[in-house]
């Protein structure tokens, strides 16, 4: 069962999501909260599988809110849920560790979609978004991303070129007929290697070496 916390300032929205999420047997909304400060609260004081989180919000933002969870909480996956389509949030929202970032145009069963492709280790961007914020993160990490000359297995370039393609541990493991375990153990060698932060500086390592398909 996915624990999830709900962030949105707007009552609403918050029990329309809490509503649309536990339709599917494996989500449960135990937690809402109005803003990234009382979201911080929360992960403090309960376990949180998911944050979905707003952008716009009175007190603490949601941008802010991901970088302090993200960098205290780590194994915490945040989905960046917003009514605004602009590609400077969700550069933003990426950049400080975010699992992905859809519209709430999104369809209820993208909605939980993403939910399962983030707890499984995949990262879901909203298509009018990635046109423009993919090309941009990976010309801001020209300088930031080291060269190919990593010390990388067989096997860890199979899996970063799968990470590359989008996809999840579950789906990497069937690929390489792998134990999601084992994918895991791989990913943290090959962050550790690549010294690299996290899965989305990963994807990017892999599209900027021409890794993917």
């Amino acid at each position: 069962m996915y624990r999830v916390l709900v962030v949105e300032d707007q009552i609403i929205v918050r029990q329309g999501l809490k509503i649309i999420l536990e339709q599917d047997e494996h989500i449960q909304v135990p937690y809402e909260a109005d803003n990234g400060r009382e979201a911080i609260d929360i992960v403090q004081k309960h376990i949180v599988d998911l944050v979905m989180m707003d952008v716009r919000m009175p007190v603490m933002n949601g941008i802010e809110a991901t970088r302090i969870i993200k960098r205290t909480w780590p194994s915490i996956k945040i989905l960046i849920l917003t009514t605004f389509n602009d590609d400077e949030y969700a550069l933003a929202a990426l950049k400080e560790g975010a699992d992905g970032f859809l519209l709430k145009t999104t369809e209820s069963s993208k909605l939980i979609e993403a939910v399962h492709s983030c707890m499984h280790g995949g990262m879901t961007i909203h298509e009018e978004v990635a046109a423009k914020v993919v090309p941009r993160l990976l010309q801001s990490s020209e300088r930031s991303t080291p060269d190919l000359i990593v010390d990388l297995s067989e096997r860890e370039v199979a899996i970063t070129r799968l990470i590359g393609e989008g996809k999840t541990n579950k789906e990497i493991a069937q690929s390489l007929h792998l134990s999601v375990g084992t994918v895991k153990n791989h990913l943290t060698q090959i962050l550790q290697k690549t010294n690299l932060r996290d899965r989305t500086q990963l994807a990017i390592f892999a599209v900027k070496h021409n890794m993917t398909v």
